[in-house]
């Protein structure tokens, strides 16, 4: 985004390449509608309701989705499903 704004074009086009062949190597991240089927199936696993669960489901569900999404928005969506 720097050398874009600098207008160093050749810089963007090298580092756009780097970034291309380094996330072939990435784990795929989960979709939204996937990460909330996950979200739903640990709230269901748990049995549980209310805010004051968050930590048990997330303990569930931490296993099943790390490195293939954001554990922040994980953990958003869990609060808003509990709430």
């Amino acid at each position: 985004e720097q050398f874009g704004k600098a207008g160093r074009t050749d810089l963007v086009v090298k580092e756009k390449a780097e970034l291309d062949l380094l996330s072939m190597y990435l784990p795929q991240q989960m979709s939204e509608p996937e990460l909330l089927a996950a979200v739903d199936a640990a709230i269901a696993e748990a049995g549980v309701a209310g805010p004051q669960a968050i930590g048990k489901v997330m303990a569930l569900l931490k296993p099943r989705i790390a490195g293939r999404a954001d554990m922040s928005q994980a953990s958003a969506l869990v609060k808003q499903r509990l709430s």
